[in-house]
């Protein structure tokens, strides 16, 4: 690992609770809760971390936020990836967090928070990571449910700044909640949203336009509207860029074909985002360091993508 990256002050806005819980910790907390698993051991797990698509990941990533039973369960996956951050440099966080993967099977809303704002406040006083939480909306799933889902959030408001769009892309467009954000933006929160990853273009206008987001999560299909280019440029819309995930889920076929520093130097607010480590082989510093590897990442541009980062916070 280059040092002088983890050096560099950062902002993680691309990152999924869930999608930190490594295989250690899963099957610690498979123990704990004395839930069966499909896999022998670590090793059988991490083997199983070789994805086609979009689709392939999450059913193993629901699969295993299964184990995440408890308010310390929360807590300890939050905590983990905290101590991750202290030893990146990275000193704010704005993570997702998935209240349907959890609520759906039984678990209360307020056991889901309550552990993650315990390690978020923890992560504050003793480690020096601020933070900012968003709720994130399942789109393979209906309108009404996050409608649901919303209300259920409402007596835990002061717990998160911010509502977001995930899940599989593909034949969910933006437009399909755009209610349920006009409803969140009514109540003041504010909004990203998954758009231009496995989805076209398009998505991305809608995301931008219907749902009124303020950053684009992923968004590297942009590259492909110019006139849609030019205005993520003029506007200056942060896309939260998730280099090792577009890999792993083959947005690109190999880094070294990678858009995220051409759009850099084209003038895109981009930053750069782990998304969900624990399956796709890094936290923020190891994104950084594939693109000084195979794109030629310069420090300064690495110290642009830093800034960008920083810029782009909602707290």
């Amino acid at each position: 690992m280059y040092e002088w990256i983890n050096a560099l002050p950062k902002a993680e806005l691309h990152l999924h609770l869930e999608g930190t819980l490594e295989p250690e910790l899963l099957f610690a907390l498979a123990e704990r809760n004395g839930v069966a698993l499909p896999w022998a051991d670590v090793e059988t797990l991490r083997k199983a971390y070789a994805f086609n698509n979009l689709q392939e990941f999450l059913d193993l990533y629901y699969a295993g936020a299964n184990v995440l039973r408890s308010e310390q369960d929360f807590y300890d996956l939050t905590w983990a990836y905290l101590q991750k951050c202290k030893a990146q440099g990275v000193v704010h966080v704005e993570p997702f967090f998935d209240p349907q993967t959890h609520t759906d099977r039984g678990i209360p809303f307020e056991v889901v928070i309550n552990g993650i704002q315990a390690a978020l406040r923890d992560g504050e006083k003793q480690l020096g990571i601020s933070h900012g939480l968003i709720l994130s909306f399942l789109r393979h799933l209906s309108e009404e449910e996050a409608f649901r889902t919303l209300e259920q959030a409402m007596p835990f408001r002061d717990a998160f700044i911010a509502v977001g769009l995930d899940s599989s892309e593909v034949g969910h467009p933006p437009r399909k909640f755009q209610r349920v954000f006009d409803k969140a933006r009514a109540e003041g929160f504010r909004a990203v949203a998954h758009a231009g990853e496995e989805g076209p273009p398009e998505y991305i206008w809608e995301a931008l336009d219907l749902l009124k987001v303020e950053r684009i999560d992923h968004g590297v299909r942009a590259a492909e509207d110019p006139e849609l280019m030019r205005r993520i440029i003029d506007e200056q819309i942060p896309l939260t860029v998730c280099p090792l995930s577009n890999i792993k889920l083959c947005v690109f076929g190999h880094m070294r074909e990678h858009n995220i520093l051409d759009m850099l130097e084209q003038g895109v607010k981009v930053t750069v985002n782990s998304d969900d480590p624990a399956y796709f082989g890094g936290y923020v510093a190891e994104n950084f360091q594939a693109l000084h590897d195979h794109l030629g990442m310069t420090e300064a541009q690495a110290r642009k993508l830093a800034q960008n980062s920083m810029d782009a916070r909602m707290v």
